[in-house]
């Protein structure tokens, strides 16, 4: 609300100076001192012993150009006398500049300059109370949609991307993004630990894609290695974080994560889940094309596990409950368990399913994050440490809560076909678990 011209400033507010001709510093006859230039220019009353004082103007600039700058505090007070009243503006262009240069390139060559760019001296303003979620592999096919929705995401405060190429311009890129999370990219091996420092949900894409004519298992030498090394990084790091692990094949890269976390000593089965949330998308939608109705008013539970005849749609549970023709359960079944490789042969040698996993992501972390938050009632399917059956990972409905996977629940009545599907599952998936664990253990 503006005052009326002429009136008086009420008493609370500090009156506005005018602005100042040269740098510098003024001590007027009644004690107080003006600050100009790159200070606050706000009148400060000053103890008697700190009148004597008036050399403050190049003694502070020279610091502000050769040592590194305190963190910003608030506007200084009659008490806190000179020294309080020196502090550099945090809010002046070259810090502001500073701030937002930390956010694209955080860790910087020490020299006369690079002070200015460290995490330390950047406090992004604007960002909303959250949680802090790291993406390790965000510059691929699926980490840079990932971070583009994750960065949507109304419970993320910050932000941290990571990978071993390209991490500036991708940070640079959904940084403009005018939403409340806070970014900051991470670049190469040497800062893996600062990029998971803090976090409270690690998700991690990271690893080479499917390619025509691969396996899941094709992948495994390669990828095996990648997530043993990044959840090595976790457990040093942020031990307490839930991860949610998408680099497949998913059903051996969980166990690998799980005996990694075993050996660093913070191994928590609740908080290690494995993303499975693309093969229940995926049957939500082709469901809801066979039925003729919105796919979000279809849930399919998907169980076992995360590749070929381990993905089980249960669709004898579909909400709402339908009935299909044995034709029908066949072309679900087969289309369900086989989506990745349609969409790797439909993209011709050019990819895999990176929107559709980025989506099914997204979609996963945000239940996590509201679970976190303390929202009841969640629950989806991932694929966890397990006692549903007799293998230790299997893939079915959780409840989520603050903790991660709070509640491992019972897979229900099975027809005959989906029993017979759960043995061919437990099967395959069993190879797959002992191939991840034999994999840390060797």
């Amino acid at each position: 609300m503006m005052s009326r011209p002429g009136a008086p400033s009420p008493p609370h507010r500090l009156p506005i100076p005018r602005r100042p001709a040269a740098t510098g510093h003024r001590i007027t006859h009644g004690g107080t001192i003006q600050k100009r230039g790159s200070f606050s220019n706000f009148p400060i009353k000053t103890p008697p012993a700190s009148r004597q004082s008036t050399n403050t103007g190049s003694s502070s600039n020279q610091q502000l150009n050769h040592a590194p700058l305190p963190l910003p505090s608030p506007p200084a007070s009659a008490e806190l006398g000179l020294e309080a009243a020196m502090q550099p503006d945090a809010n002046a262009p070259s810090h502001r500049l500073a701030r937002v240069a930390a956010h694209l390139r955080p860790q910087m060559e020490e020299g006369a300059v690079a002070f200015a760019l460290r995490p330390a001296v950047c406090r992004a303003k604007g960002g909303a109370p959250g949680f802090k979620v790291a993406i390790l592999g965000a510059a691929g096919g699926i980490g840079q949609p990932l971070s583009l929705l994750m960065k949507m995401n109304p419970l993320v405060s910050v932000l941290h991307l990571y990978d071993v190429v390209n991490t500036p311009g991708v940070t640079a890129d959904i940084s403009h993004m005018d939403t409340s999370a806070v970014v900051r990219g991470f670049l190469g091996a040497q800062q893996l630990d600062a990029a998971l420092t803090g976090m409270d949900l690690v998700i991690i894409p990271a690893g080479v894609p499917r390619k025509p004519g691969m396996t899941r298992d094709d992948l495994f030498n390669i990828n095996a290695g990648i997530v043993r090394t990044l959840c090595e990084g976790v457990s040093r790091c942020c031990p307490n974080a839930i991860v949610n692990l998408i680099s497949n094949p998913v059903n051996s890269t969980v166990p690998i994560a799980a005996e990694v976390f075993k050996k660093a000593g913070t191994y928590d089965p609740k908080r290690l889940l494995g993303v499975t949330t693309l093969d229940v998308a995926r049957a939500n939608t082709f469901v809801a094309e066979v039925l003729g109705v919105d796919p979000r008013d279809v849930s399919v539970p998907v169980v076992g596990g995360h590749a070929g005849v381990t993905i089980l749609p249960l669709l004898s549970q579909v909400t709402p409950p339908s009935s299909f023709t044995q034709d029908e359960i066949k072309y679900l079944t087969d289309r369900i368990q086989n989506g990745g490789t349609e969409v790797v042969e439909a993209k011709a040698g050019s990819g895999s399913a990176t929107l559709s996993m980025a989506f099914a992501a997204a979609k996963f972390g945000d239940a996590c994050l509201r679970a976190m938050r303390g929202d009841a009632g969640i629950v989806e399917c991932s694929y966890v440490a397990s006692e549903v059956t007799e293998l230790p990972f299997f893939a079915s409905k959780v409840r989520l809560g603050r903790g991660g996977a709070e509640e491992i629940l019972p897979l229900g009545p099975l027809n005959d076909s989906e029993r017979a599907g759960l043995e061919a599952a437990k099967k395959e998936l069993s190879e797959s678990i002992q191939k991840g664990i034999a994999f840390v253990n060797k």
